[in-house]
Order: structure tokens, then C-alpha cells, then sequence
């Protein structure tokens, strides 16, 4: 799994990609501070199948903290875009190439309103505009790969088959495909579409195989009234308000055994000594986070691979009366799967041959045998029976 995390210069994406993967990167307070992307690993957490059964885990792919397993996912932060960055400005359109892959997109944005588009400070401006700036450039980026086949397109009647072909790193399928070309009254036999039809189709193809989430950062410095103006402009459009500042002061804090702290968390404890001026900036993050639930990074990767992408998480094992792999390991794996995935999917994940050799599952909490069309709940922990 892939997250791709961008936005304008200047809102802070380093500064959350930093704080969701503890990596140090390189930040600072102007624009274009991210010229290659950053690859990284962040955390998506889930109450661990160990409080329902009443053990303890010993995770193998994973970590535990205070009873919620945390499961890798990838992270890739792009250089900032600005207005014409699929032409080539900014830092060029090579970086759209770096979402590709990317299944969902997180789109940092400033909820203070105190940077423009371009990263330069300023007063009032709109994230809004920002938010479809982003969505246009990546439009005329994929639209113009579509409108360089246009040549070969225009000599074939399946269309939709031939679109696949050209846009196969986009991982779109064909349905996709052709509700994006009915959405736009667009043909998919000998495609001869003008530039903008181009873009337009790239845009409603976008929107359904790159699901937008919007990080409204800086929340520690913005107003609850732009934080619900935006939500009313971007209507269906999930908007988190965060701040990525305080989640990696915490995060160092944590790290340096200052505080007790787990992201996602709505306070912490000061387990070291501080002086008085860690002290005062403890208060404050401990307030805004009482305040807002938290900081709002947690929430938006629990979103992400939760909510937008709709996994859930299963644990599979192989002693399914200790709950254990063959070495003894408690509750080993969490396997993120999509809902809707059945047994046989989750053993299809595991390894092919398991998958050919499976004869049934078991329900390692109810010792219950279950079919290979058994539909995978949240928090289920599954043995799968081979021959």
C-alpha cells in the first residue's frame, strides 16, 4: 500500500512526513524544501484482536502500543506543485510521475490561510483554490499522456481496452474507465478527443482511482470557522484538521524519553524532567490536543487505510488454540485486506501455494470451520487448513 502525500510549497508535508514516519527529513519555512520525493514507512492503527481474547501478542510485521496494533504503510511526500507544474514550472512534472502508484492521496493544505499557492507568506488566502489547482494539474499531467496516444486510440474500437493498456501504472480497471468516459459523454471507439475532453476524463478518472483526503494543517494557528468554510466548499470531501508541528515535537519528546506519547493519543504523561521552557510548550500541545482529540496525523492514516481505502485488519494463524504461528508467536501478523475479501482471499495474500492447498478455514475465537467463500470481519483471527 501507497500513500502519497502532497500539496502546495510551504504547508507543511515534510514537516507531517516527518512526524507520521519519525524520519528525519529536511524542513524548513520556505518553498520547494522537498526537490525528490521522500519514501517512507508510517503506522495505521487498530485496536489488537489481544483485548478481545485477553493475551498478550507478540507481533511479527508489526508493533503493539497499549493495546493498538500499528501495520506499516508506505508514504511517498512530493515536491510541492504549483500552478503549471505539469508544463514543467516549480520543480516539473516529474513528481506527478511519483504518484502513480500512490492508492490514495492525502493533499496538505494551510488552514491559517497565511501561504499562497506559490509557498509566499501572505494573509487569507483560500485553501479551497489550492485544493483544485492540485486536482487540474494532475488532470492535464494524465490528460496529456492520454492526448500524446491519441493516434493510436483513434485505430481502435475498444477504446476502454486500449486506455487500460496506456494508463496500466495508474492500477485503474475498466469500469473505472468507462464510467469516467460516460461521465464526460465521451466515446470509447476511435477516441479522437480534443485536449480539454482529454483532461476532463483524466480528471473524473482521478477522482475515482486517486481518493482525496484533505490534511487542514496548522489548525494550531487556524480558526474553527476556515476549518468549517472549507468543509462546505469541498462538500463529500473528507477534511481533517491537524497540525504536524506538535505531533513531531511530541513524537522527538517521546523519542527522547521525555513524555509517554502514542500517536493518535489525546494526552501524555512527562515521565523525565523538563526545564521551564519544555514545560510551557508541554502545556500548550497538551491543551490543543485535549482540545482536538489529538493532533489529527494519526487520524488522517487511520482514515486513509480504514475509511477511504475500507480494510480491516485479520490476524492469521496456525495454532489456532494459542492463537500462535509455529514457533509460539501470539497473534504474529496483521494482514491488512479489503472488505468483502473472504478466507480464501487471505490465503491467497499469504502465499499462492496456500491458497491452491486450502481446504477450509478455522475461526481461531469460536474454533468454528468455515467455508473458503467466508466474508473476513474486522479483527478476525483465521487458521487456514491446507491438504
Amino acid at each position: 500500500m501507497l500513500i502519497g502525500l502532497v500539496g502546495a510549497p510551504n504547508k507543511g508535508k515534510s514537516t507531517i512526513f516527518s512526524a507520521m514516519t519519525a524520519n528525519e527529513v529536511q524542513i524548513s519555512d520556505y518553498a520547494f524544501t522537498t526537490i525528490k520525493p521522500n519514501l517512507g514507512v508510517a503506522y495505521a492503527s487498530r485496536r489488537c484482536a489481544e483485548i478481545d481474547l485477553g493475551i498478550k501478542c507478540k507481533p511479527r510485521n508489526s508493533v503493539c502500543k497499549n493495546g493498538f496494533r500499528q501495520i506499516p504503510i508506505n508514504i511517498i511526500d512530493v515536491a510541492g506543485l504549483v500552478p503549471g507544474a505539469h508544463l514543467g514550472k516549480g520543480m516539473g512534472n516529474q513528481f506527478l510521475n511519483d504518484l502513480i502508484n500512490a492508492e490514495v492521496i492525502i493533499q496538505v493544505v494551510d488552514i491559517s490561510g497565511k501561504t499562497d499557492m506559490n509557498g509566499a507568506g501572505c494573509e487569507g488566502s483560500d485553501p479551497a483554490v489550492e485544493i483544485e489547482m492540485i486536482r487540474n494539474e494532475m488532470a492535464a499531467w494524465l490528460g496529456g499522456i492520454i492526448t500524446s496516444h491519441i493516434s493510436s486510440l483513434s485505430n481502435r474500437s475498444d477504446g476502454d481496452v486500449a486506455l487500460l493498456e496506456i494508463l496500466s501504472g495508474l492500477k485503474s480497471d475498466i469500469n473505472q474507465i468507462r464510467r469516467a468516459a460516460s461521465a464526460n459523454s465521451l466515446p470509447l471507439s476511435g477516441i479522437s478527443w480534443k485536449p480539454d475532453k482529454a483532461r476532463a476524463f483524466a480528471k473524473s478518472l482521478l477522482k475515482e482511482n486517486k481518493p482525496l483526503i484533505i490534511a487542514a494543517n496548522k489548525m494550531d494557528r487556524g480558526r474553527e470557522e476556515d476549518l468549517e468554510g472549507l468543509r462546505k466548499k469541498l462538500d463529500g470531501v473528507e477534511v481533517i484538521p491537524c497540525s504536524g508541528a506538535i505531533e513531531l515535537a511530541l513524537v522527538k519528546a517521546a523519542n527522547k524519553g521525555i513524555i509517554d506519547y502514542v500517536s493518535g493519543m489525546n494526552s501524555f504523561n512527562i515521565v523525565k524532567e523538563a526545564n521551564s521552557e519544555q514545560k510551557s510548550a508541554l502545556s500548550y500541545m497538551q491543551g490543543y490536543i485535549k482540545d482536538h482529540g489529538g493532533t489529527g496525523i494519526q487520524a488522517l492514516l487511520d482514515k486513509a487505510v480504514f475509511g477511504t481505502l475500507d480494510n480491516l485488519v485479520v490476524y492469521p494463524v496456525e495454532d489456532e488454540s494459542h492463537y500462535a504461528d509455529h514457533s509460539g508467536n501470539i497473534l504474529p501478523d496483521a494482514i491488512l485486506m479489503r472488505k468483502g475479501s473472504t478466507a480464501y482471499d487471505l490465503a491467497a495474500k499469504i502465499h499462492t501455494d496456500i491458497a491452491k492447498g486450502m481446504k477450509y478455514a478455522i475461526d481461531a475465537k469460536t474454533k468454528m470451520r468455515l467455508q473458503k467463500e467466508y466474508v473476513l470481519k474486522d479483527g478476525d483471527v483465521i487458521k487456514i487448513v491446507t491438504h
